[in-house]
Order: structure tokens, then sequence, then C-alpha cells
């Protein structure tokens, strides 16, 4: 059972290089400017693939995954040419909201810590006998 799952790890490596890859070099959709590809998990039979991706300006989300799909049929070519298998998996888009999620709480932190840096805790001495 261990090489389906190398075989897993390998296709998803593949499917995230190609389509990063043709997110620069290949689509000119602006939408997609500054979207990167953060994971890839497919299924064991290869038959559907979620590719996860995040866009470094959060007003973009919405336009970058519109965008996305209606790249999927160019982007599941690049993929069955790259992976050379019988069956070429589905391509399913997931924003990966764990950027978004670390840019709120730094935000939240940064408005309560303060901006210098922090105070030497004051250590008690203990008195000696």
């Amino acid at each position: 059972m261990g090489a389906p799952r190398q075989r897993q790890r390998r296709a998803n490596e593949a499917i995230r290089e190609v389509v990063g890859q043709a997110l620069l070099t290949e689509l000119s959709d602006p939408r997609l400017q500054m979207v990167t590809i953060t994971a890839v998990e497919s299924s064991p039979d290869l038959g559907r693939a979620k590719v996860y991706w995040t866009a470094l300006d959060p007003k973009r989300v919405e336009g970058a995954g519109a965008a996305l799909e209606a790249a999927r049929g160019l982007l599941q070519g690049r993929v069955a040419r790259v992976l050379k298998s019988r069956l070429t998996p589905h391509l399913v888009f997931v924003h990966d909201g764990l950027q978004d999620e670390a840019r709120r709480l730094t935000e939240l932190i940064d408005r309560v810590a303060p901006d210098g840096p922090l105070p030497e805790p004051e250590l008690e001495s203990d008195p000696q006998p």
C-alpha cells in the first residue's frame, strides 16, 4: 500500500508545479497576478485533485477564484501532459485561508502589543538566610 502514497505525493508535487508555472508564464488574466499555489491533495486514484491557492491581496480573492475556474480546462490539459497517466485528475480550486488568518492574527497582535521592545521581566530575588 506504500506505492500509491508515493505516487500520490509525486502527482501532487507535479500538479503544484505545473499549475504554478502556468500561472506565471501562460495565463495573462490580471486577476491571477500575485496568486500562489500553496498545496495539492489528490485522491488515491488520482481522479480528483484539490488545488489550494492564496492571493497576496485579500481584495482579489473572489476574482482570482473565478479566473482559476475559467482556466480549469487549460490547466487540466497541462497537468495531463505532465502526468502522462490514463486518468487526468479533475482540478478543484480551494482558497487557502491560512495566510489570511495569519495576516488577521498579526494585525490583532500589532494592535495590542507595544511597538518597541518588550520590557525585561523583573526577577524576584530570594533573600538568603
